[in-house]
C-alpha cells in the first residue's frame, strides 16, 4: 500500500496533463484545422517516444524483441489499426471543441469507460449489474449535459459520441495486441500511423500552412511532448506499481481536470444543469471501474 501511495501522484499528474491538454487543443483550433493539429501532434509524440523505447520497455516490464515474422506482423498490424482509430477519434474530439466547452468534451469523451464493458458483449464477456447501473447513471448525466431544451442534439455532442465509440474500440484493439508485442513500441507505431492518417484529410480539406502550425506551436508542443511523451512515460512507470482498478480510477480524474482547466485558463463556465451532468458522469465512470463484489462461497 505504501508503494501504491508513492506512485499515485504520478498517475494524478498524468490525469492533470491529459485534462489540461483539452485547453491546448481548444487553443490550437484558432490556428489550424483539427486534422492538421493531430497530424503534427501525433508525429511529434512518436518522435519523442522513439528514443525512449529501450528505457520504457524496461520500466514497464513488457520488453519484447519482435524477431519472429509473426511478432513483427502483430506489431505493425496492431500499430496500424490503433493508429487509424486513434487518428480518427482524436480528430473528431478536436473538431468537437469548435462547438462544445473543454469540460463538456472531457466528460463525454470519458464515456468510453462505460462503453468498453458493453462492447464486451460481442466478445462473450457479459457485463454485470454494476455496469448496467453505470450506464443508466451515465445516460442521466448525458441528458443533463447535452439536452438544451430542443429535440435535436448539437453537432458537438454527435461528434463526441462518435469519438467515445472510437476510443472504446481503440482500447479493445490495444487489449488484443498489447500481450503479443512490446507496448511502448506499439504506442510509438500508432502515433506515427495516426499522424500519417491525419495528414491525408489535412492536405485535402484544410490546406495547412507553416505560419498556422508555427502560430499553434505552444498547444502542439504541449499536446505532442507533454500529453503523448511525458504523460505516457509517467503512466508506464506508475502502473507497474499500482493496482489496475486504483490506477484507472485515478486516471479518470482527467475529466475533472478538464473542467478546472477550462475554467481557469479559458474562463469557460458550466451551468448548474451541466455541472450536475458532470457529477453524474463522474459517478458512472467510477462505478464502471470498481471491481465487482464476489459472491460468498456456500458452506
Amino acid at each position: 500500500m505504501k508503494q501504491e501511495l508513492k506512485y499515485l501522484p504520478m498517475l494524478a499528474l498524468t490525469a492533470l496533463i491529459w485534462g489540461a491538454a483539452f485547453v491546448a487543443q481548444s487553443v490550437g483550433n484558432e490556428y489550424v484545422g483539427p486534422f492538421t493539429f493531430n497530424c503534427v501532434r501525433s508525429l511529434l509524440g512518436g518522435a519523442v517516444l522513439l528514443p525512449l523505447i529501450p528505457l520504457l520497455g524496461r520500466l514497464s516490464g513488457n520488453r519484447r524483441e519482435e524477431t519472429a515474422p509473426a511478432d513483427r506482423k502483430n506489431l505493425w498490424l496492431g500499430g496500424a489499426l490503433c493508429g487509424v482509430i486513434l487518428g480518427l477519434a482524436s480528430s473528431l474530439q478536436q473538431w468537437a471543441l469548435e462547438y462544445a466547452s473543454v469540460g463538456k468534451v472531457g466528460f463525454i469523451t470519458a464515456l468510453y469507460i462505460v462503453i468498453v464493458p458493453l462492447l464486451g458483449i460481442f466478445f462473450h464477456r457479459r457485463p454485470g449489474a454494476q455496469v448496467w447501473l453505470a450506464v443508466a447513471v451515465a445516460l442521466g448525466g448525458l441528458y443533463l449535459l447535452c439536452w438544451n431544451g430542443s429535440a435535436a442534439i448539437g453537432p458537438g455532442e454527435m461528434l463526441l459520441f462518435g469519438c467515445s465509440g472510437l476510443f472504446s474500440l481503440h482500447i479493445l484493439v490495444i487489449d488484443h495486441f498489447s500481450p503479443l508485442v512490446d507496448g511502448v513500441k506499439l504506442s510509438c507505431v500508432q502515433f506515427f500511423v495516426a499522424g500519417a492518417f491525419c495528414a491525408v484529410p489535412a492536405l485535402l480539406f484544410e490546406q495547412p500552412t507553416l505560419s498556422g502550425v508555427l502560430g499553434a506551436w505552444g498547444p502542439i508542443l504541449y499536446a505532442g511532448v507533454l500529453s503523448c511523451g511525458v504523460a505516457y512515460t509517467l503512466q508506464v512507470v506508475a502502473q507497474r506499481h499500482v493496482e489496475p482498478t486504483l490506477a484507472s480510477l485515478t486516471l479518470s480524474l482527467e475529466s475533472v481536470f478538464s473542467v478546472l482547466a477550462g475554467w481557469l485558463l479559458l474562463h469557460q463556465t458550466l451551468t448548474a444543469r451541466e455541472m450536475g451532468g458532470c457529477a453524474l458522469m463522474f459517478c458512472a465512470i467510477v462505478l464502471a471501474q470498481l471491481p465487482p463484489r464476489k459472491k460468498a462461497a456456500k458452506p
